[in-house]
């Protein structure tokens, strides 16, 4: 591991790359020999697990931006023991969760439960088509075709979506039912909220 003293440059995300899709036989002395030729390398390393197996991914830090965009512009895609490399500009995790945040604000999916049993496709397109131009929509059915009381309703815009939730969560359904309607949970969002 070649490691820089100087803790300001080894902090700041300048001259920093990430390398992904890395053979399991490179090593750091490996990384540092193939892109050293790019310019003075502060620090690399491998990741790898407890075993000191690599995990495929690792880092190297360049003493200047202008090296770091080099190796990004020679070496991404390129092959490096048979396998095609990833070489991109290393995003610290604040950056890469602020970036996460604002796009989480945008949504075009909504999430649409707790109506009847009888309501079906159109019924659901007929009180959502008043926010904006829909993309797709759905409702969840059983086996016997029969409504599970929840759906999806997929808008062209942001604001659409927006306005459809501000409108219709909460809104009386009769027979007890209150509509419940909200973003759409993707995997990524439903771990980020969690």
């Amino acid at each position: 591991m070649w490691s820089q003293r100087d803790p300001s440059l080894r902090r700041s995300a300048v001259g920093n790359v990430f390398i992904k899709n890395l053979d399991k036989s490179i090593d750091n002395k490996a990384i540092y020999d193939t892109f050293s030729a790019f310019g003075n390398i502060l620090s690399c390393k491998v990741a790898t697990d407890e075993k000191g197996n690599s995990k495929g991914y690792g880092f190297v830090h360049f003493e200047t931006e202008e090296s770091a965009n080099t190796s990004i512009e020679k070496f991404n895609g390129m092959l490096l023991n048979a396998k095609k490399v990833y070489v991109g500009k290393f995003i610290p995790r604040k950056e890469r969760e602020k970036e996460l945040g604002e796009k989480a604000k945008l949504f075009t999916n909504v999430y649409v439960k707790n109506f009847g049993e009888d309501f079906d496709d159109e019924k659901l397109k007929e009180l959502f088509e008043p926010f904006g131009k829909i993309t797709s929509y759905k409702v969840m059915v059983k086996d016997d075709g029969k409504s599970k009381g929840f759906g999806f309703v997929a808008y062209a815009t942001t604001e659409a979506a927006e306005a459809a939730v501000d409108a219709l969560n909460g809104k009386d359904m009769g027979e007890g039912k209150v509509l419940y309607v909200a973003r759409a949970q993707t995997s990524s969002t439903g771990q980020a909220e969690k």
